[in-house]
């Protein structure tokens, strides 16, 4: 039997799970605004950076000329650490077993200085022969007699006596002498294409090894400072002066034995340096 509209009307209530919602198609809506926002965020950036990458040099591009050995004249820094490590290559030529042929720049005197400061420092100086061989291989000609005679007064016989070496600059038997300079860095002070002076902050040992040694080798922290002028096609030496420190705090190492001591010296050899 048909209803009037005057009846009441039923309604029939789902279950909560079965309800068609309105506000759930709300909700769902606006997660995927927010993906297609976030994803549109993201293309754009992608893209941005694409754009100002692209004027970029290709570091591998640079071919194989380009060396990290090969720095600028003006040598890089590095936040609290200083010049960084740099230089051209080595030279090759040597002269007496010295360094020698170094370039005609700021660097290649820094090499110089650095080279005939571990000639100078070395056990060789302690010999009249092989030390006026040293001066006459790095020193300008027109500087060679005052240099001369000033390294023979400052490795004189009461130098040498000290170190309880002989006339020759030998230890005595059973017993070695060691005597090395090790540059740690290097500055130019003034440079010009026709002189400069070079500051070669060094570590160096002197003593004689030995359990009978009435010298022990010691360590020590100086700085040389080295005038050098460009003549014949090279650096070469025409004054000196040397300074103590800078020197740091000494480290906690226990002191080798007399026996190591003399196989390091015996076993480890010298460097050339460029800088």
């Amino acid at each position: 039997m048909p209803l009037s509209d005057d009846q009441p009307h039923t309604r029939t209530r789902l279950p909560v799970g079965e309800q068609p919602s309105s506000q759930m198609s709300a909700r769902q809506a606006r997660p995927l605004r927010t993906l297609l926002t976030v994803l549109l965020v993201v293309t754009l950036l992608v893209l941005a950076i694409s754009i100002a990458n692209r004027g970029k040099p290709d570091p591998a591009a640079a071919g194989p000329g380009r060396s990290a050995d090969r720095a600028t004249a003006a040598p890089t820094t590095t936040s609290g650490a200083g010049p960084a490590p740099s230089g051209d290559q080595p030279v090759t030529t040597t002269v007496n077993g010295i360094a020698a042929g170094f370039p005609h720049t700021d660097q290649g005197a820094q090499s110089a200085g650095a080279n005939y400061a571990v000639a100078i420092g070395s056990a060789d100086m302690f010999r009249a022969d092989t030390r006026h061989t040293i001066v006459t291989t790095i020193a300008d000609p027109s500087a060679a007699q005052t240099l001369q005679s000033r390294l023979d007064q400052g490795f004189s016989g009461d130098t040498v006596a000290r170190y309880g070496l002989d006339a020759q600059g030998r230890a005595p038997k059973g017993l070695t002498f060691v005597s090395r300079t090790v540059p740690v860095g290097t500055k130019s002070v003034g440079y010009t294409d026709a002189e400069t002076k070079v500051e070669v902050w060094c570590t160096g040992l002197t003593g004689v090894a030995g359990e009978r040694s009435v010298q022990p080798v010691v360590g020590s922290w100086f700085t040389l400072t080295l005038g050098l002028r460009w003549t014949g096609g090279d650096w070469k030496l025409t004054d000196y002066a040397s300074r103590q420190g800078p020197a740091p705090m000494p480290g906690d190492e226990q002191a080798a034995t007399a026996e190591e001591l003399t196989g390091a010296v015996q076993q480890f050899g010298g460097f050339r340096y460029a800088r």
